[in-house]
């Protein structure tokens, strides 16, 4: 999960406004209180265009506002060249999953791509992270209890890791 002394993660979703920015001012935040920031590269990204260049969904910022975080950073499409910036690709479904790694020019590019889902603790039996756009506010919740869980997982592992 290294990659020259930083940990670098990208979050990734269908259109980078609701769960991956979601996952990246998670994951920042916990970083951050970790005091681990010049550990880390965070970002995130669509597999779709649509978006590029948005603000995250406002029913997701809402949502985040309420829990204390911060999510302002500004869609953009997965790129190829996303494998040789980031040592993991996390991914909140299975149709992402089969997307970014469809992309990946060899075995080591899939093998950087992971579901936000193996890393729940609290979450145990979910599989995925659903996509809330189509829903209301409890479908935002519950995607941001899932990454949540998700993030702390990451960041877990990636200081076992050290």
């Amino acid at each position: 999960m290294t990659k020259k002394g930083k940990h670098t993660v990208l979050f990734i979703c269908l259109g980078n406004i609701c769960r991956s920015p979601a996952g990246e001012g998670i994951m920042k935040s916990l970083v951050e209180k970790a005091g681990l920031q010049d550990e880390f590269e965070i970002d995130s990204a669509g597999i779709g265009n649509w978006h590029v260049g948005q603000l995250p969904d406002s029913r997701m910022r809402k949502c985040g506002a309420e829990h204390g975080y911060n999510f302002n950073s500004h869609a953009r499409q997965f790129q190829k060249s996303d494998f040789g910036r980031f040592e993991t690709i996390v991914v909140m479904d299975n149709e992402n999953y089969r997307a970014i790694t469809s992309m990946a020019s060899c075995q080591a590019d899939k093998d950087k791509v992971v579901r936000m889902a193996d890393y729940f603790s609290r979450h145990a039996g979910e599989r995925i992270v659903p996509d809330p756009y189509y829903g209301g506010p409890e479908d935002f919740e519950l995607a941001l209890d899932l990454i949540e869980d998700g993030c702390r997982g990451i960041l877990a592992q990636c200081r076992a890791a050290e």
